[in-house]
């Protein structure tokens, strides 16, 4: 996102909670509960990313699978999307997603971005690469700019999952979830595992019953309209920060100052 001074974003958003001191938070809650709150009478639908150049072969999706079995024991159906690359290019920072809405780039992005929206559910899935997601699963994040911008996947619940050779694991693990959160999505929790979790080439029994039970966590929650404090509070925030951001950005991107006025009453 587009860096602004500190402290005239803090002077945006003193003025918009001046305005409203309930709107900054109180919008996107109950935007996201309505969603959540929708017609659940068919089974869960989920989108899942994986990042990882071995594809459906490596350790990444076969744990992932191991959470659709989870998943699909409470009813889900899911579809995997495998980023090898060239399916969606680096973003070019060119700013046209804040400006006309819409990406220039021509690959698989919004085709992707479309299948999230008509989900319930997003799982992100990838390798840690040296402290980090896969270059191709970041290409994906980095073009959600716009989506980040307007909390875009509001309303939909998600679950991370990382595999690394020696570790650390879990800080992938939370910047997927914060990345959801960022969107919009309520994320449930993760599932992470290292070479030493997979003796003889397979995963241990805890590590599967890990991915097993994140699976039926993620049906539950979209099922039950569960929300966790500690999202709603980090969602909140988030939501507080952006709506003053694009106030304060308005003449230089006026399709997302639109669109909050039209979505979120800015």
């Amino acid at each position: 996102m587009t860096r602004v001074a500190e402290t005239d974003l803090a002077e945006a958003e003193r003025s918009i909670q001046k305005k409203d001191p309930h709107r900054t938070q109180g919008k996107s809650m109950n935007a996201a509960s309505k969603v959540s709150a929708g017609d659940k009478s068919g089974p869960m639908k989920i989108v899942c990313l994986v990042g990882s150049p071995h594809g459906r072969r490596g350790n990444t999706a076969r744990l992932l699978d191991e959470v659709l079995r989870g998943a699909a024991s409470r009813g889900a159906v899911a579809e995997t999307v495998f980023l090898r690359g060239a399916e969606v290019r680096p973003c070019r920072g060119c700013d046209r997603c804040h400006i006309e809405g819409r990406c220039p780039q021509r690959d698989d992005f919004a085709a992707i971005r479309e299948r999230i929206m008509a989900a319930d559910g997003l799982i992100m899935a990838s390798p840690n690469y040296i402290n980090q997601v896969s270059a191709q699963l970041k290409a994906f994040i980095d073009r959600c700019c716009g989506v980040i911008h307007c909390l875009g996947f509001e309303g939909r619940y998600g679950a991370a999952v990382v595999t690394s050779g020696g570790g650390p694991e879990k800080m992938i693990a939370d910047y997927l979830n914060q990345f959801h959160i960022m969107t919009g999505i309520h994320p449930v929790g993760a599932v992470h595992a290292t070479m030493a979790e997979m003796p003889d080439g397979e995963f241990t029994e805890a590590v599967r019953r890990r991915a097993f039970h994140l699976g039926r966590r993620l049906v539950g929650a979209w099922k039950t309209g569960a929300r966790y404090p500690w999202v709603e509070r980090r969602m909140a925030a988030f939501h507080a920060r952006m709506a003053a951001l694009i106030a304060y950005r308005r003449q230089q991107w006026p399709f997302e100052y639109d669109w909050w006025q039209k979505h979120r009453g800015l």
